[in-house]
């Protein structure tokens, strides 16, 4: 029996093999669509308002263009007119096959990376959202860091490495995705650690401050508050390994305007967060940084020594932070946003405790990822 079906799982570990180029991926979404939010080295026909239709011509019309002799993986919204596209193309002697759910699928799929040069930290990204989270552990216990709302992602993560999951904390409150943190409650009796400043109306957790230790196994998470990308942003220090939330990327930093987008706002948190940077910055060359959140960067796990993030010109705002050029960084950020991640006030609201989550709770996440601040 032939398979006609690859799931977004699979398509994510080819495109970061290096047999990448056996993999073809066909997005037939609509251009804007696809050039809002897409799978990287995707190929983009744009007929899917015609394969609705059943209409094949503009699909057909494109067949010269598609790989004879390579996988095709086709990809849309949800899975129906990818099925219909890839049934077409098996008709006309390509091996082709639909992702299952399509682009909802993607916006799913987490991959896990163990981290060198550091010592009991895994790597949990989400390629289809730019989110990033971390299970840091020593012995036989474990902290969760900045959960998505898939928890079963690292109760597994944990068990297969033999580890008991005994806490789990936000870096901020998240704007971009549902935190994962009170399913994860339900499941386990553990703490929930979240700077007060962050905490909404949420009554259930651990209020960290700047200076605190979250103590596992033999070892601690140092809390670093580092307001900026919101009041209550921390940075968690973990032996020689840098969790840095939303305030430090390795091309850019959090962006300040999702508590208060007047400008008078904007420029009194882009202050309060270079100075998180400038205090972050004093930490040792080889602190191993490890963000929140990526764009395209393609290197995996998402890691650069501090050093070598202060010595590269891809970070434009942390020059200037290295040069204490603080009104400079204030005004390139506010002439710089782009537009604020889509449903951001929904997503705050549910992780502040201010509403329950509803039916469309995985929707909300799905699109292009607009953390950073340029």
């Amino acid at each position: 029996m032939v398979n006609t079906d690859i799931k977004a799982s699979e398509v994510a570990r080819r495109i970061a093999a290096d047999d990448a180029e056996e993999l073809f991926v066909l997005d037939v979404r609509n251009e804007d669509a696809h050039e809002e939010w897409q799978i990287p080295t995707s190929t983009n026909v744009p007929v899917y308002d015609e394969l609705l239709q059943y209409d094949y011509s503009g699909l057909e019309a494109h067949l010269d263009d598609l790989p004879e002799n390579e996988e095709i993986a086709v990809v849309c919204v949800a899975g129906v007119t990818s099925e219909r596209a890839a049934d077409f193309l098996r008709n006309h002697g390509f091996d082709a096959k639909s992702v299952p759910d399509g682009m909802n699928a993607w916006g799913r799929v987490h991959r896990e990376y163990d981290v060198p040069g550091t010592d009991g930290v895994v790597q949990i990204v989400r390629p289809g959202t730019g989110c990033v989270s971390y299970l840091v552990h020593d012995g036989e216990e474990a902290i969760v860091v900045d959960p998505s709302q898939y928890v079963d992602r690292y109760l597994n993560a944990a068990d297969d490495r033999g580890l008991d999951i005994v806490g789990v904390a936000d870096t901020h409150a998240h704007a971009d995705h549902v935190s994962g943190a009170h399913r994860l409650l339900d499941e386990l009796d553990i703490p929930y650690y979240l700077h007060s400043e962050d905490a909404g109306e949420l009554d259930v957790l651990t209020e960290l401050s700047d200076g605190d230790t979250i103590d596992f196994g033999d070892r601690s998470l140092d809390v670093f508050h580092t307001p900026g990308h919101t009041p209550g942003s921390v940075c968690f220090r973990f032996g020689d390994a840098l969790l840095s939330g939303d305030t430090l990327f390795l091309r850019s930093v959090g962006r300040p305007d999702l508590e208060d987008s007047s400008e008078d706002a904007i420029r009194e948190a882009s202050g309060r967060l270079f100075d998180s940077l400038s205090e972050l910055t004093d930490l040792s060359d080889d602190t191993v940084v490890l963000p929140g959140h990526f764009s395209d960067e393609e290197v995996r796990p998402l890691a650069t020594d501090l050093a070598d993030l202060r010595a590269e010109s891809t970070n434009e705002l942390l020059s200037y932070v290295e040069d204490a050029d603080e009104e400079t960084f204030v005004e390139t950020i506010v002439a710089s946003l782009s537009d604020q991640p889509a449903n951001y006030n929904e997503i705050k609201q549910i992780n502040w405790g201010n509403a329950q989550p509803g039916e469309n709770v995985e929707v909300l996440e799905l699109g292009p990822n607009n953390c950073a601040a340029n």
